[in-house]
């Protein structure tokens, strides 16, 4: 039982550590943008200082090795992700996020660390004192992406919920809690347990608005390219219409000002330059050509 613990523990070193490390891409366009743009800060800022709380819980925890050395490497993931927002971060909210920043990621641990080591003397309240605060912090872990979800269904886009982020916490809660249950760490499991059932959670609405998204980014795509191209050939067909009008009524003016030959009073000529006016068309046509381009000026500025 201990060695197939220790190798799923290594398995889940393993997936612990493809969590951490799956931000690396939307850092590297925040770094390439100079811009945090619409990333939430929270979800880093509270794994950092879950990630430490962990690490100081396998230096107290006798077996914790494999907790103590996973949870490390994530607290340095965790703390360049933070300083790179804080680098990166608009100007009106870096005060604020410097603020958040110093009293969750290093007054909190260090005031936790001080009080288990100078308050409480016996080991297994030590573990007791810290796993609590660990289990609740891990819980707060998995579920700071809800903002991000809320994000998503607000906006039918996943643009800002990376899919691979998701995909790891749901993997890595799964292996912990089968973890936690071969070496009976109530602490590692509870929080394991609820993190795997929000990680499908986020997972189902990744599935469902990746989809729209598409749809939505197409159907965009194509109001933009054709419909301006549309208006564009309405507007060249109803010029050449008018054109070809004006050239007619050219001709019949120009056939008018011939000599004539006498006509009854039936077919006189107020009533056949009136039958062959084509002045009201034009007018028509020229005031469609005048709101078509005028819509087809208003789709080009936008």
């Amino acid at each position: 039982m201990a060695s197939l613990s220790f190798i799923i523990g290594i398995i889940g070193n393993i997936i612990s550590v493809l969590v951490f490390t799956s931000p690396i891409k939307t850092f590297s366009r925040v770094v390439k943008k100079k811009s945090t743009e619409n990333y939430k800060v929270l979800p880093y800022i509270t794994t950092l200082l879950s990630t430490c709380l962990w690490t100081f819980y396998g230096l107290l925890k006798p077996d914790g090795f494999l907790v103590l050395t996973v949870n490390g490497i994530g607290a340095v993931f965790q703390f360049i992700y933070v300083a790179l927002f804080l680098i990166y971060a608009p100007a009106d909210k870096k005060i604020k996020l410097a603020n958040t920043v110093a009293v969750l990621n290093v007054g909190l641990p260090g005031s936790v660390i001080a009080i288990t080591l100078l308050a409480i003397h016996d080991n297994s309240t030590q573990l007791i004192f810290v796993g609590i605060l660990c289990a609740g912090l891990t819980i707060a872990m998995y579920a700071s992406p809800l903002s991000s979800m809320r994000t998503v269904i607000k906006t039918k886009s996943v643009e800002y919920m990376p899919f691979s982020l998701s995909f790891f916490l749901f993997l890595n809660a799964g292996i912990w809690c089968i973890y936690s249950v071969l070496i009976k760490d109530f602490f590692v499991g509870v929080p394991n347990a609820i993190g795997f059932v929000l990680g499908a959670t986020q997972l189902i609405i990744y599935t469902i608005y990746k989809n729209k998204s598409k749809m939505l980014v197409k159907s965009m795509d194509l109001m933009r390219e054709e419909s301006p191209t549309e208006l564009v050939k309405a507007t060249i067909e109803m010029r050449a219409n008018d054109q070809e009008i004006n050239l007619k009524n050219r001709s019949l003016n120009k056939g008018n000002s011939m000599p004539k030959q006498q006509v009854s009073g039936q077919y006189s000529m107020p009533k056949i330059t009136k039958t062959l006016s084509f002045g009201p068309l034009s007018d028509f046509n020229h005031q469609l050509e005048k709101n078509v381009g005028f819509k087809v000026l208003l789709l080009f500025n936008r």
